[in-house]
């Protein structure tokens, strides 16, 4: 049995969840975040949802603002029985969420209540959680608090940074989002509430927080530079330039804090050191260590700040 749903989404994230979901229920609209325009021909950018609902030739909508009168009567006259929300952007409104036999189920990326909030898979990573997952969660008026349908955990890897575990996550947040419906055409809906005790918040990346700082451990940093790979991006000034680590790994030699301890790009730190292998100037395109010090140098024995 086909279910009507109407879903809400904007990332890659989203995407492997529409894609399942339009292959196994009803469809009816895409709601997903306005176009942007970069560059310096103000270029204008569609979403990843928003590009994979045309492709799959269904309706969009994308409201400046989901808060309207338009868009409320418009999901409340649809007579779905269930809204999915996978990274939307926005907060869903309390009238919206009290419309009468309708159902907003949430896929967050972390194992609720742990990392309710923004950023789950990011801080999960910086962190050093060594497992995370995926809840299936109705959504309430206060952020991220709602009961769980369903929760299924993996590991993280010493391997993982942001860009593959997003991508295990949105793949098993598909998969949990279809079990869901499934268990909702059997009448077989149960929630499970959070217990508040363990509450963990994930607040949003702020760019500022992506400068490196090399009084943090060898290990803080490893996890650092996986968490915000690649968007904001972990960073360092040399001579004015701004520089982004994309790939380190932890190395057992030791100097000062910051300081350039051999010819490939060991950095001292805290405790041991990082050596440094993949890396990008700003404005340039991403390269390994060796490739990067044949045409920018950054000498031995030079303390970064």
């Amino acid at each position: 049995m086909a279910l009507k749903i109407i879903f809400m989404g904007t990332p890659d994230f989203s995407v492997p969840s529409l894609r399942l979901l339009n292959s196994n229920h009803n469809v009816l609209c895409v709601y997903t975040q306005p176009s942007k325009k970069k560059s310096r021909g103000q270029k204008i950018y569609k979403s990843p949802i928003h590009i994979e609902a045309e492709n799959l030739n269904l309706p969009v909508r994308s409201p400046e603002y989901l808060d309207n009168e338009f868009d409320y009567k418009f999901i409340k006259d649809s007579n779905v029985k269930f809204v999915i929300v996978a990274a939307y952007g926005q907060i869903i409104p309390k009238k919206f969420l009290n419309i009468k036999n309708l159902i907003f189920l949430n896929i967050h990326a972390s194992l609720l209540p742990r990392w309710r909030g923004a950023a789950p898979i990011q801080r999960s990573i910086i962190e050093m959680d060594t497992e995370t997952g995926i809840s299936i969660m109705k959504i309430v008026p206060k952020l991220d608090a709602g009961p769980y349908m369903i929760q299924q955990s993996i590991n993280i890897n010493s391997s993982d940074n942001f860009l593959s575990l997003n991508k295990k996550l949105s793949e098993l947040g598909a998969k949990l989002v279809i079990e869901a419906l499934s268990l909702a055409i059997k009448k077989e809906i149960t929630f499970t509430s959070q217990n508040e005790k363990y509450v963990t918040y994930a607040k949003k990346i702020n760019k500022n927080e992506s400068e490196i700082n090399w009084n943090d451990t060898a290990q803080k940093l490893i996890a650092k530079i996986k968490g915000l790979n690649p968007y904001p991006g972990v960073w360092f000034k040399h001579k004015g330039n701004r520089i982004k680590i994309l790939e380190a790994e932890i190395s057992d030699r030791l100097g000062k804090k910051g300081e350039v301890i051999t010819n490939n790009l060991i950095i001292g730190c805290q405790d041991r050191s990082i050596k440094i292998n993949l890396l990008q100037k700003e404005g340039k395109i991403v390269l390994n260590a060796e490739s990067f010090l044949a045409g920018y140098k950054i000498l031995k024995g030079e303390i970064l700040n």
